[in-house]
């Protein structure tokens, strides 16, 4: 889902429609004969993600450790797990952008790998499935441990990763990508870690999805920022496409600044330790990398901001799981 697309989009509508660089390349074109090497698959499986897949299991599992709950085992397979759904929501994106036209030779940074020719689309779609389908079978252990609730959550979030960019109509083509991120990446990540371990939900559990889910959305978010005419030229209509350029950037700002003021009425009213306050030296950075984007700052030059709200969710989450512990 979180797939920190670093390309330029076209006004292409289907796959191998011409762009103003020239036509989509063939994605058998170059493949080599051997098959692709495993640094290629690391280009497609795009690890730096993987941090947004990892975060809210950690916070979810803090949470857990604060009431006296806490099991390697569960927690490991949670772990890989939400590794592999995000593996293989990487690779639905890679191969179902590039079906639908939105992947062309116009990019900003490094390829997608159906795109530049690296792996044939019938090969990207066999590994997303073997992903989906290795996360599955780490989810039955999950499910024997935690029940039908974290079976319903495992199903649903692979079902996520899928439609996301693929089937008829994807959800992130209709604006409803943030919605996603919000849901999958925050509350379902950090509650269904914590009823693993725990066994039941508590206000404590929900205020920490709610903080978490907030700046993981603000990096798919400064990402559509980046891609908002070209998305709108190839008809992507993400939530940036329909509320426009101003709209996301106060939408951002919003994003990665909540989170302190709600971990204060959180924290006051007893839902959240006392030690949470340490999410507040987060807030130095986060003004920091919120500055370009109020700013005005647009394309490419938003690469660095999208790095940056990347590293400060996994800083803000692992402060918050600092302060469940500690």
């Amino acid at each position: 889902m979180l797939s920190w697309r670093n390309a330029s989009r076209t006004s292409a509508s289907s796959p191998g429609s011409p762009s103003a660089s020239g036509p989509a390349r063939d994605p058998t074109a170059s493949r080599p004969a051997s098959g692709p090497s495993w640094r290629t698959w690391l280009l497609a499986a795009r690890p730096v993600t993987l941090t947004a897949a990892v975060t809210p299991v950690l916070v979810g599992t803090a949470a857990a450790v604060h009431v006296g709950r806490f099991a390697a085992l569960p927690f490991v397979a949670a772990v890989c797990a939400a590794m592999l759904i995000q593996i293989g929501t990487n690779l639905a994106n890679d191969v179902f952008d590039f079906e639908k036209g939105a992947d062309t030779t116009r990019r900003l940074g490094p390829p997608r790998v159906t795109q530049a020719g690296l792996v044939s689309a019938r090969r990207v779609r066999a590994a997303m499935l073997a992903s989906f389908g290795l996360a599955a079978a780490i989810g039955l252990y999950l499910v024997v441990v935690g029940g039908w609730p974290i079976l319903a959550a495992g199903v649903l979030s692979i079902a996520a990763g899928m439609a996301y960019t693929g089937g008829p109509w994807p959800l992130g083509y209709h604006g409803l990508g943030d919605v996603l991120v919000f849901v999958f990446f925050g509350l379902v990540a950090v509650l269904g870690s914590y009823y693993l371990q725990v066994g039941g939900l508590s206000p404590m559990a929900l205020a920490a999805a709610v903080i978490v889910g907030l700046p993981v959305t603000a990096i798919l978010v400064v990402n559509n920022l980046r891609d908002l005419d070209t998305d709108r030229q190839a008809g992507k209509r993400t939530l940036a496409v329909c509320v426009g350029a101003r709209a996301t950037r106060v939408q951002y700002a919003l994003l990665v600044l909540a989170p302190y003021p709600l971990a204060g009425v959180f924290i006051f009213a007893g839902i959240l330790p006392r030690a949470c306050w340490l999410l507040w030296l987060a807030l130095p950075p986060t003004l920091r990398v919120a500055r370009p984007v109020l700013e005005g700052v647009q394309g490419p030059r938003l690469n660095p901001v999208l790095r940056a709200t990347a590293r400060l969710h996994l800083f803000c989450g692992l402060l918050l799981a600092a302060g469940f512990v500690l």
